[in-house]
């Protein structure tokens, strides 16, 4: 099987999905604040949501790993995407969307593991030669997205050992076990501290 992967410029990356499903577009606290500096000198409105977020009930803090870009706006879409030419931030885009159409599949708070975006158009196209790839298959097909999926994979997983450590060292509390009520009066009560590595 000869199959490579190419992106198709489709946007579907870039919008949002009809129905309950919600698409993240994550991006780490320094490619929130490039993009931001971005969307200012070119007047584009650009907005981002807390994403993967820890509270520490030590100091009061919700940590955050990373911001989402909203998608509830007109186009329904990420703000710099353009119809004619696809990605306007293309040398600056996000981890996220260089991987794409690989994507960090959450496990749980702490664990995530790397999948393929079953609604990527190519991916759609070449379902039946994709869906049992094993992983070095996977480094062929998507040979230029499977080195940046694997740092995105890489830094998400160093940030979490920095919250492993921050709380070995006891300079952060993480509780296991909170409940939606006392999450939300924290997260509308407390300071915000970005994680970066």
């Amino acid at each position: 099987m000869s199959l490579k992967y190419y992106c198709r410029m489709c946007g579907t990356c870039c919008h949002e999905v009809p129905g309950d499903y919600v698409k993240r577009i994550p991006i780490y606290p320094d490619e929130a604040d490039r993009l931001i500096e971005i969307a200012k000198e070119h007047n584009i409105k650009f907005q981002i949501i807390e994403d993967l977020v820890f509270p520490d009930i030590k100091n009061e803090k919700i940590l955050i790993i990373t911001y989402r870009i909203r998608l509830d706006n007109k186009n329904q879409g990420c703000p710099f995407y353009n119809k004619q030419s696809g990605c306007t931030v293309h040398d600056s885009k996000p981890l996220a969307c260089q991987a794409y159409p690989l994507a960090l599949k959450r496990i749980d708070a702490f664990n995530f593991e790397i999948s393929i975006d079953p609604l990527c158009n190519f991916v759609i196209s070449n379902y039946d030669e994709l869906k049992d790839l094993d992983i070095e298959r996977l480094k062929e097909v998507f040979k230029d997205e499977y080195p940046k999926a694997e740092r995105f994979y890489q830094k998400n997983k160093k940030l979490i050992f920095k919250i492993r450590k921050l709380e070995a060292l006891k300079k952060i509390e993480i509780p296991r076990q909170i409940s939606l009520e006392e999450f939300n009066v924290y997260l509308q009560q407390w300071e915000r501290e970005d994680l970066s590595i």
